[in-house]
């Protein structure tokens, strides 16, 4: 385990990942600066891929040495990392107190895609995903969740065109710390916000919130079932927050955002795959007239309580062809990453179940195995 005793001591130190160009710029006029190199700094944090203020060679040597001393960039550290054949790369990424989150860059031949988390862990609960059995820690804050962009983007030869807030954690719970960093990666990063997509399993007050930022995001809802009974079963929230009131919620965002949504939908074995389900949910979203895609994502094997299977290839198609006759647009997720355990939550599960057994081991006085 890395030694976090210098992380610890940067407590008190201003961090820089998570503020903006005219924040940085005050900073450095406070401490007697000119307001220009915060402005340098900025390039070099959020544009250029700046790892340490050494990096940083337009600036004075007296200044970095400064900065050395009473700031931290504020990035966060590689913990593990896996590659797919695909391309697909896991990231497994420390944040300044030691916990951990999950990253994915997925390379695409015209784009390159990043999955971000925006929680360590998740209170949403789903039985089907292995972040919500893995339980909930605490909310990442706007600039850990932009410093993941950020680490992806150094490692790769090729420019990061996109973003979805799709990986640990539901985002709308954490919903000011999102919007921070929505706005950060737009201007400061300067990804187009039209290129970002948020996910969540239907918290209606956030989706207000979302609705009313003036962000042209896009919204991806997890609505996995047709009917409240079946949804509830599979997504806890669904309690709180029934079909209607979120249908409602998302007729509020389209009209103030003025974007389309994308419907999520993933296909569990014998459980909502029917053709009447299909049929189901063509007149849920045609009655609501919420306009936007479904995207249907057949099940990533994850270890759950409920046993739940991939679906078979010609359940998918079924299900397809269905939404399709409602004059539905559907997409179908690659499935990408597989071998790398890629769907959220897996690889922190088996890095956490790795340090136990590494613990277990010193404990008996045997050295953790590499």
């Amino acid at each position: 385990m890395a030694d976090f005793s210098a992380n610890e001591k940067a407590a008190s130190r201003d961090i820089l990942v998570g503020k903006t160009t005219a924040e940085i710029s005050k900073l450095l006029t406070d401490s007697g600066n000119p307001g220009y190199r915060g402005q340098q700094i900025a390039g070099w944090l959020y544009r250029k891929g700046a790892a340490s203020f050494q990096d940083m060679t337009d600036l004075p040597v007296a200044l970095r040495t400064d900065l050395n001393q009473n700031c931290v960039l504020g990035l966060p550290e590689l913990r593990h990392k896996d590659v797919a054949s695909d391309g697909t790369i896991k990231y497994l990424l420390a944040m300044h107190d030691g916990l951990t989150v999950e990253s994915v860059y997925l390379p695409y031949q015209q784009r390159v895609s990043v999955c971000l988390s925006t929680q360590v862990g998740c209170p949403a609960g789903c039985t089907f995903c292995a972040t919500g059995q893995g339980g909930f820690a605490r909310n990442l804050t706007a600039g850990e969740i932009v410093g993941q962009l950020l680490f992806m983007q150094r490692e790769s030869e090729r420019r990061i065109s996109h973003v979805v807030y799709m990986g640990m954690g539901e985002p709308l719970f954490n919903i000011d710390n999102v919007l921070t960093s929505l706005k950060l990666i737009g201007s400061e990063v300067g990804i187009s916000v039209r290129n970002l997509t948020v996910s969540t399993v239907g918290v209606v007050p956030g989706i207000e919130a979302l609705a009313d930022a003036d962000l042209p995001v896009t919204l991806a809802l997890s609505l996995h079932a047709p009917d409240d009974a079946l949804r509830q079963q599979l997504i806890p929230t669904g309690r709180k927050w029934p079909i209607s009131e979120i249908m409602k919620a998302c007729r509020h965002y389209t009209r103030k955002a003025r974007r389309n949504l994308t419907f999520e939908y993933l296909l569990i074995g014998g459980l909502n795959d029917s053709v009447e389900q299909a049929d189901q949910l063509a007149t849920l979203l045609n009655t609501w007239r919420l306009p936007g895609n479904v995207n249907l994502i057949p099940f990533n094997y994850v270890e759950t309580p409920g046993g739940y299977k991939r679906p078979a290839p010609e359940a998918v198609q079924l299900f397809r062809e269905q939404l399709e006759k409602s004059g539905r647009i559907v997409t179908q997720r690659m499935t990408r990453g597989t071998s790398i355990s890629a769907a959220c939550g897996q690889l922190r599960r088996k890095a956490a179940d790795v340090h136990q057994f590494d613990l277990r081991l010193e404990a008996a006085g045997s050295p953790p195995q590499k």
